[in-house]
């Protein structure tokens, strides 16, 4: 997870609920315990943004039907969107950490040799639009068919021994995992027991050595001798795989997001997973109240103080238009404001609305956090379905995430963004992307599909 530790409480909390928001809406956890509850995972991974790389009747060939029956097991019982909310991510927006493999679960073979590891895999920092993850099996004696290289899983990061962060059948036990934690620091007794989980999944002897992370280039070594800092060192390098001691989990060193804000009273159990809910507070039944719609134009009339004389503006025939001027008048002030004269305050907060929206921000984390659909729904309420967006940051913002998905997508097809002959004109930071400033348009003027951002 991030590290928080340098931050004071009310920041640390406030990045943690900003994060909640948008990193995993509830429109997502909705649709994705929906389609678990009925016993589709693939289903469920498809809400929660999961994209599984294997097919079971591949893995029944080359591991056997046994090993596959545990995998599905599991893959039955997984909840992606909670995976997704306790993956570790990075600041400042709280996105999840870039290019990271982790273990989920480990299978041992019959035949011997190591064991197969389900992972999740983050992309890169440069083809992570979109906040995609996959779903994927490693395997240490087999060579990719591809000969593309597969990264080994960071022995720092993974939830093996963690189970109750993503697999629905463990998450009652959220409770007892976290409970005495502070959000400052942990009982040496918890270390010691974390350690014992690794050494015993691991196959090592008891007292074995095992580092546990404090903070960066800071950590402390567990085991039954005394260590000298020397060594330490050493096992600080074996955190990021070279040969040393195991490593105790990030997981086993923080205290989980829901936890700090429900202490903080910063949200209460009906905004918390189904499944933390039920962990952290056994007994609370779920109102059913409808979650409170974001303020856009399509809510309702807007007012606007016009001349001195409060004036309405809203979506009419999908487009944003004043209420309260004749269409002459308009024609008028727009030619006098192509003139260069002041326009109409009525035009300035329209043209506004287009631009640099209130609600500009949470537009743009929407869409970093890989929310597409809620920002689009987001801007049609706000113009209009129908309405053509005008220049400005708002549509920069859409324009630099078509960008970073078509590098995701150029990723994911295994081709190289850097050498793709889609980055011989990239995007410049200021300007207008589009070729000759034409504006973005949410549904064509004429009849037929619209059009996809």
């Amino acid at each position: 997870m991030y590290d928080t530790s340098l931050l004071d409480e009310d920041t640390r909390n406030s990045f943690w609920s900003r994060v909640r928001r948008f990193a995993v809406p509830p429109t997502m956890v909705d649709a994705a315990t929906a389609r678990r509850a009925l016993g589709d995972w693939g289903g469920a991974c498809a809400a929660a943004g999961c994209d599984p790389e294997f097919e079971l009747r591949a893995v029944t060939r080359a591991y056997g039907a046994e090993l596959t029956g545990r995998l599905r097991a599991d893959l039955r019982h997984l909840a992606p969107d909670l995976l997704r909310w306790h993956l570790p991510r990075i600041a400042p927006d709280g996105l999840l950490r870039p290019g990271l493999t982790l273990t989920l679960a480990r299978y041992p073979r019959d035949g011997g040799g190591a064991p197969l590891h389900l992972v999740a895999r983050t992309a890169p920092g440069h083809a992570s639009a979109g906040q995609r993850i996959v779903l994927a099996l490693w395997d240490a004696d087999a060579r990719p068919s591809d000969g593309r290289p597969r990264p080994r899983p960071d022995p720092r990061f993974r939830l093996d021994l963690h189970r109750h962060l993503w697999d629905a059948r463990r998450a009652p036990e959220l409770a007892d995992r976290t409970a005495g934690l502070t959000d400052s620091h942990f009982a040496e007794a918890v270390w010691e027991f974390e350690a014992g989980l690794v050494r015993s999944a691991d196959g090592l002897p008891d007292g074995s050595p095992v580092v546990v992370r404090l903070a960066h280039r800071r950590h402390l070594l567990l085991g039954s001798s005394p260590t000298a800092p020397a060594e330490a060192g050493r096992g600080a390098r074996g955190a990021r795989g070279a040969r040393g001691p195991a490593v105790l989990p990030d997981a086993a060193t923080w205290t989980p997001p829901d936890l700090l804000l429900l202490r903080a009273g910063l949200i209460g159990p009906g905004a918390l997973h189904p499944l933390v809910a039920a962990a952290l507070a056994p007994g609370h039944r779920p109102a059913a109240t409808p979650q409170r719609p974001e303020r856009a134009g399509g809510d309702g009339p807007l007012t606007v103080e016009c001349r001195g004389v409060p004036h309405r503006i809203a979506v009419v025939d999908g487009a944003l238009v004043p209420l309260d001027h004749a269409p002459e008048q308009l024609r008028r002030e727009e030619a006098l404001a192509e003139l260069g004269g002041p326009p109409l305050p009525c035009l300035r907060a329209i043209d506004r609305a287009h631009k640099q929206p209130e609600d500009l921000d949470a537009i743009q984390q929407r869409l970093l956090h890989g929310d597409r659909a809620g920002a689009l729904a987001a801007v049609r309420r706000l113009i209009g379905p129908q309405a053509v967006l005008r220049h400005g940051p708002l549509a920069e913002a859409l324009d630099a995430d078509l960008e970073r998905r078509l590098h995701h997508s150029l990723h994911a097809a295994g081709l190289d963004p850097a050498r793709s002959r889609y980055d011989a004109a990239p995007v410049p930071a200021t300007g207008d992307p589009r070729p000759h400033g034409r504006p973005h348009r949410l549904a064509p003027r004429h009849s037929g599909p619209r059009r996809s951002w």
